[in-house]
């Protein structure tokens, strides 16, 4: 088994660390789209695979609140890691939360001990992100027979294992959707395209092809019914870490503006921090990362509280507020992003050799809206809306 450093959740020092190592790569990671092996091996070796990994597998055994909030300060050194990681942990709390207990004690002590990086499989050529149906199908019935393509899979060549959406059956219908998990090692993976975006560039998130055959007790979920799973676990985690990892990435190359428009101006050759309209742009800003951050916190406090007594998630009011929040931190994070390029200027906001990341978080957050498209989510709100006529705001 792979070593790692035993240290508590949230050490500030170790995290640090972590946050330089990552920092360190993520010029690289963009220029040559590659996926950050680097900053992996750091999260591995850290034990930060396992952040929500109950301590009874060898795992942190941490939730959400530290998950939004170690993936903020993650996504200040990297964006496309802090994503790629934050999408392996959406993974492990369905692992942690719905699979058997034959698949839970096989995998979990892997993940915590840094072995097994988890990848989503959920997109497919003929329907795209939506989530909720499938394509191909599995096949048998003591053990499953897959052929799975998807045209996008985030870290999809360097997963140890992934989490896979199937059709429950030749005759099932679209809607009728199982989870599988599936080792790397019983699979046969094949690169079918290739990932050459205008940013997340180091998420690496190739095409690939997935033939294979897995176990019964595989299944995470019940056969047929992923949609119960994925109210449960996939689409809040998923909603609050992306929104962390977005807000985090802003907010530090935020930070970072603000000290060199304070810095002495012979020094900065930056605005005049005396300027009313500097002034004006830097508070809109501000902002729009307060408005993210708050709701971020409420949304997470909700969701735990939900879960802590053993609610459902699927209420029309939770959704809403679990689609609002993904909408306004998509939005309103590029948002900042663009006008913190206005009010740098050409050479420190919009050069690629600026020492600001403002460039490339720009193209970077670009993406949020389209990371489970932001025009599914707005329709969606609008049809809950009509359920939930208490208006049972957050």
């Amino acid at each position: 088994m792979t070593q790692r450093e035993e240290v508590p959740v949230q050490n500030s020092d170790d995290v640090a660390e972590v946050v330089a190592v990552l920092a360190a790569h993520a010029a690289d990671v963009d220029a040559r789209s590659r996926f950050p092996v680097e900053s992996f091996a750091q999260l591995r070796r850290r034990g930060y695979l396992g952040l929500l990994v109950p301590a009874e597998y060898g795992g942190m055994g941490a939730g959400l609140t530290e998950l939004t909030a170690l993936a903020q300060q993650f996504a200040g050194g990297c964006l496309s890691t802090a994503m790629s990681w934050a999408m392996h942990c959406q993974q492990t709390d369905l692992v942690v939360r719905h699979a058997t207990p034959e698949l839970r004690a096989r995998l979990l002590p892997r993940i915590a001990a840094g072995e097994v990086y988890l990848a989503s499989v959920t997109t497919e050529s003929s329907k795209g992100g939506h989530l909720l149906s499938a394509h191909d199908a599995l096949r048998g019935d003591d053990g499953y027979s897959l052929d799975r393509e998807a045209p996008v899979v985030t870290g999809g060549m360097h997963a140890d294992g992934f989490l896979i959406t199937m059709r429950d059956g030749p005759d099932a219908a679209e809607h009728e959707v199982t989870l599988v998990y599936a080792d790397s090692a019983d699979l046969k993976i094949e690169q079918t395209a290739v990932w050459q975006t205008m940013g997340m560039r180091g998420t690496d998130s190739v095409g690939v092809r997935l033939v294979g055959r897995v176990a019964p007790d595989c299944v995470v979920g019940e056969r047929g019914k992923f949609r119960q799973v994925a109210a449960d676990s996939m689409v809040p985690v998923g909603h609050l870490a992306w929104s962390a990892c977005w807000l985090g990435a802003a907010r530090a190359v935020f930070g970072q503006l603000v000290r060199r428009i304070a810095a002495p101006r012979q020094k900065s050759g930056g605005p005049d921090v005396n300027s009313p309209l500097v002034q004006e742009r830097v508070a809109r800003i501000r902002l729009d990362l307060e408005l993210v951050s708050a709701y971020l916190g409420k949304v997470t406090e909700e969701v735990g509280q939900i879960r802590a007594r053993g609610g459902r998630l699927d209420m029309p009011a939770v959704q809403i507020h679990l689609n609002t929040l993904k909408l306004a931190a998509s939005e309103l994070t590029f948002r900042a992003a663009d006008r913190m390029v206005q009010l740098a200027g050409l050479a420190a906001g919009y050069g690629t050799d600026s020492p600001l990341p403002l460039e490339r978080t720009f193209r970077d957050l670009r993406s949020a809206a389209l990371n489970y498209s932001n025009d599914r989510l707005w329709t969606a709100n609008g049809t809950l809306s009509w359920a939930d006529r208490a208006v049972s705001l957050l």
